[in-house]
């Protein structure tokens, strides 16, 4: 069984969306997690996805504009639009990241079990996450991959999960595995996880609401101050195509 058919399989709901934020720093895996979903992926371990799902779009943000930092994966099936973000990880891009807390209804959030220097900046950057005032309210399930754990210097799960101090989240389900993106190892284990923590979880219909608009992500204070006029306009005409995405 697919990834993809794991997570239409908890939602028991018909003509839903289903918004999943994949997050971490940059190089931890994200990427190459998400594409375990496509079907046509040559990284695909995990099965082939069911014939009812078509993998709708995929829109590079490298290939609308570089500054805006994120990918897109549209999956449909007859009864479930499932939508994953894909958000840069790097430091410059990480502000975009809260534009898209409110329509969420899952957190994955990916780190590099070897990269110990890097493990207090994956901290902060959780802690702020966990803070915002859009995630804060949510019981939303949180799903952390301790990834790239064939690498010789890879500390185990158990240590990440100390490192980051997980073990303060008491108003969310969350759940960490070790991972190999690259073979698929210990994703499955992850989206089982998933399953049965987002099962009684709402899922907002989003048919008449978009995630992300021009105005609310332009608004942003450190956008205007740090990018020139006309990467703002390139921007904002990302963010129409953005929107129809989602729509």
């Amino acid at each position: 069984m697919g990834l993809l058919d794991k997570l239409s399989g908890w939602l028991g709901l018909r003509k839903k969306e289903v918004n999943v934020l994949c997050l971490g720093l940059d190089n931890s895996g994200k990427t190459t997690i998400i594409n375990q979903l496509k079907p046509s992926s040559h990284l695909n371990h995990l099965g082939p996805l069911s014939p009812e799902w078509k993998h709708v779009s995929q829109t590079p943000a490298q290939e609308i504009v570089p500054t805006i930092g994120f990918n897109i994966e549209k999956f449909k099936s007859s009864s479930l639009s499932f939508t994953v973000f894909d958000m840069s990880g790097q430091s410059r891009y990480r502000n975009l990241w809260e534009h898209y807390y409110k329509e969420s209804h899952a957190i994955i959030f990916v780190i590099d079990s070897g990269d110990k220097l890097r493990m207090v900046v994956a901290k902060e950057e959780l802690d702020t996450l966990l803070n915002h005032e859009d995630i804060r309210s949510k019981k939303m399930p949180v799903l952390f991959f301790a990834n790239k754990m064939d690498l010789r210097d890879a500390v185990s799960s158990v240590k990440v999960s100390q490192m980051l101090s997980l073990e303060n989240i008491k108003d969310k389900p969350w759940h960490i595995c070790a991972s190999n993106a690259i073979k698929g190892e210990g994703l499955q284990e992850g989206l089982d996880w998933l399953q049965g923590s987002c099962s009684t979880s709402p899922v907002t219909d989003n048919s008449k609401t978009s995630l992300v608009t021009s105005e609310n992500m332009l608004s942003s204070c450190w956008m205007k101050q740090n990018l020139s006029g006309a990467v703002l306009k390139t921007l904002q005409i990302c963010c129409t195509i953005f929107t129809a995405h989602v729509m």
